[in-house]
């Protein structure tokens, strides 16, 4: 089944016949986790880096921010049988696509608190497609870990 990630929203799922999809991704980050011995994956896509920025609205949507998001990500794999150190990690978007001067940097800013979050945390990048002025779609296919990007301009490939 398909099961598409919206912005500001996150999924979770351990059905191997499940493939987890998000569109257009900006500024925007998609991080992708899998872990590949229980089969467990998930995809979060968050719009800002700080849920400082608006504490109402990070309580009614956590998804939309980076540090209130990735952590709620993580936790729910672990719900099954996940584990942080066997977590393969794929990060993708972060560009300047709105913003062509460059004024407010939301992708930038959304890429590097999420480094500093993985720093802080011990977790390891495997792949990561960031940056630059392009749109980018990706999934996973829950039952092999698949992963495919595609990026506007440069076509569709394995991440």
């Amino acid at each position: 089944m398909k099961i598409i990630v919206g912005i500001s929203d996150m999924k979770v799922s351990n059905n191997p016949e499940d493939i987890i999809i998000t569109y257009s991704l900006g500024s925007c980050i998609g991080l992708v986790i899998w872990d590949p011995v229980v089969k467990v994956g998930g995809m979060l896509h968050y719009m800002l880096p700080d849920s400082g920025l608006d504490l109402n609205r990070a309580k009614e949507k956590p998804f939309m921010f980076a540090d209130s998001g990735i952590p709620l990500l993580f936790k729910e794999t672990y719900k099954f049988g996940a584990v942080k150190n066997r977590m393969v990690v794929k990060v993708v978007g972060g560009s300047q696509v709105m913003d062509t001067n460059g004024v407010f940097n939301i992708g930038k800013r959304n890429y590097m608190v999420l480094r500093k979050i993985f720093w802080k945390n011990q977790i390891m990048i495997n792949k990561e497609d960031v940056g630059g002025a392009v749109n980018r779609t990706i999934s996973i296919e829950i039952g092999t870990g698949f992963t495919r990007l595609k990026v506007s301009g440069r076509g569709e490939f394995e991440l």
